[in-house]
């Protein structure tokens, strides 16, 4: 679909976003879109996030990252709270993760297969603590439609070599899924 600008796009793919409908599974399920950078996929899922409207009251959760650096080394210490929570790969969930009840997040890990928390798997948010989220799996198959899942904070060590300092994060395990790219959702 070739589109002017980005809210035409939006609106076009998501044509009631911003109404206090209920959402439920088969419009996540139907409605997607897809781009070939990360940078790119951030941006599309804030802009649907500021405009998404689940329900009345409904405010944006801001959940930061705790980050460190996890070699005690003298030249390491130099690095700020700030310049580490910028630190962001493709393999390393975001530091600052904006998340609104009732919108759909993906899987970055394997965390239990045998209960479908893969990598790649589709949620819904039901409810946000400051050390554990509250999902539902958004799928086809209705056996998972109804069970809940908490998943805590877990700690990341991202490979040294992609980022030249050794950090540390604390964060969930989770991204927007309104955009996804094209390699994430394979398979």
């Amino acid at each position: 679909m070739l589109c002017a600008d980005l809210n035409t796009l939006i609106n076009r793919v998501y044509p009631r976003i911003s109404h206090q409908e209920v959402k439920d599974d088969q419009y996540f399920l139907d409605y997607i879109i897809f781009c070939s950078r990360n940078n790119k996929v951030h941006n599309i899922n804030e802009t649907i996030l500021q405009q998404f409207n689940p329900g009345p009251n409904i405010e944006v959760h801001i959940l930061r990252s705790v980050d460190s650096v996890f070699e005690e080394n003298r030249m390491y210490h130099a690095y700020s709270i700030e310049f580490l929570q910028q630190l962001n790969t493709n393999r390393l969930s975001l530091a600052l993760l904006c998340l609104k009840v009732g919108c759909p997040v993906i899987l970055l890990r394997n965390l239990n297969p045998g209960e479908k928390l893969c990598n790649g798997t589709r949620m819904v948010v039901l409810n946000m603590r400051r050390k554990v989220l509250q999902y539902r799996i958004i799928n086809k198959d209705k056996r998972f439609a109804e069970e809940v899942i908490l998943i805590p904070r877990i700690r990341l060590l991202p490979n040294t070599k992609t980022l030249f300092v050794p950090l540390r994060r604390l964060q969930f395990l989770v991204r927007l899924a309104f955009a996804m790219t094209i390699n994430k959702s394979q398979g």
